[in-house]
């Protein structure tokens, strides 16, 4: 298990990155729910960001890989255009805990 943030710490539309053990994740906050997925590619296996924590598209609403653009839906990974299109990202398990985001 990895303690990940205080729910707090994730204001809404934002994304953070975190080392993990399960090793680099992010986390979404975005309509008032939580999403953490595996900071992976699923077309070429590096990790998603362009600048730290920054996950989303411009317009906040798409996850977006800084390596080839491809965009994801916020709440369930799936590829929506780009070289990975039917692939998706890894959802991993979590809970909130005493106010914060607990990996399991």
């Amino acid at each position: 298990m990895t303690d990940l943030c205080a729910l707090s710490d994730l204001n809404e539309g934002s994304s953070r990155g975190f080392l993990s053990h399960r090793g680099p994740v992010f986390a979404i906050k975005y309509d008032n729910e939580i999403y953490v997925y595996q900071n992976e590619c699923p077309h070429l296996g590096v990790n998603l960001e362009f600048r730290e924590n920054e996950f989303l598209d411009a317009d906040g609403s798409l996850i977006q890989c800084s390596t080839h653009g491809a965009l994801f839906a916020i709440d369930t990974g799936h590829c929506l255009a780009g070289p990975c299109q039917g692939d998706q990202l890894t959802a991993l398990a979590f809970t909130i805990d005493a106010g914060r985001i607990i990996l399991s």
